[in-house]
This record gives C-alpha cells, sequence and structure tokens, in this order.
C-alpha cells in the first residue's frame, strides 16, 4: 500500500509542477529565437545522457576495446548518411551484438 501512496504522489508533484507551465504557454505566444533555442533542447539531453554511458561504461572512461562506442561511432555513420532511425538503430545493435561475438567482452 505504501508504495501505491508513493507513485500517487509523485505522479501528483509532477503534473502540479509541469502543468500550470504547460497552461500558460499554451496560451501565450514565445518569440521566434526562443523557438528555435527550444529546438535544440531534446538533441542536447540526448547527447548528455548518451554520451558518459558511451564513453565509461562501468563507471570509468574506456576508449580501448569498447563496444559501446563502436557501435556509437558506426550508428552516427549510419544515420548521418541514411537519415533513418529504424536502420540506425538496427544495425548500431547489430554491431554491438557482432563486436562481443567477436571480441568477447
Amino acid at each position: 500500500m505504501n508504495e501505491v501512496i508513493l507513485i500517487v504522489g509523485m505522479v501528483a508533484a509532477t503534473f502540479l509542477v509541469r502543468y500550470p507551465v504547460l497552461a500558460l504557454l499554451g496560451k501565450v505566444s514565445m518569440p521566434e529565437p526562443v523557438l528555435r533555442a527550444l529546438r535544440y533542447v531534446p538533441p542536447a539531453v540526448l547527447t548528455a545522457i548518451i554520451v558518459p554511458e558511451v564513453l565509461m561504461p562501468g563507471g570509468q572512461i574506456k576508449i580501448a576495446n569498447n563496444a559501446y562506442l563502436i557501435a556509437a561511432i558506426v550508428a552516427m555513420l549510419i544515420s548521418w548518411r541514411t537519415k533513418s532511425l529504424l536502420l540506425t538503430i538496427i544495425l548500431g545493435m547489430a554491431t554491438l551484438w557482432l563486436w562481443y561475438a567477436i571480441v568477447g567482452i
């Protein structure tokens, strides 16, 4: 029962913090420079999440023999050349699994 109360409390807190801002932004038009700047938020956040995981598997910087780094580089090249999210995911994961199969780490 405590878990349910905890989850409901977290949902309420998250909703009460975010909803007023979203409701206000729905009624106010934002300047064009702000809208342009906000387009960079998702890539910046995704980069901040992914780069430490790729460069520091296990909490320590690892460049040599790093399967995550190899797969990330392959995925970046595929994404850049094809602009296909599905192909990027499939070939990036295939690279990771192939690296594990060959190198055995």
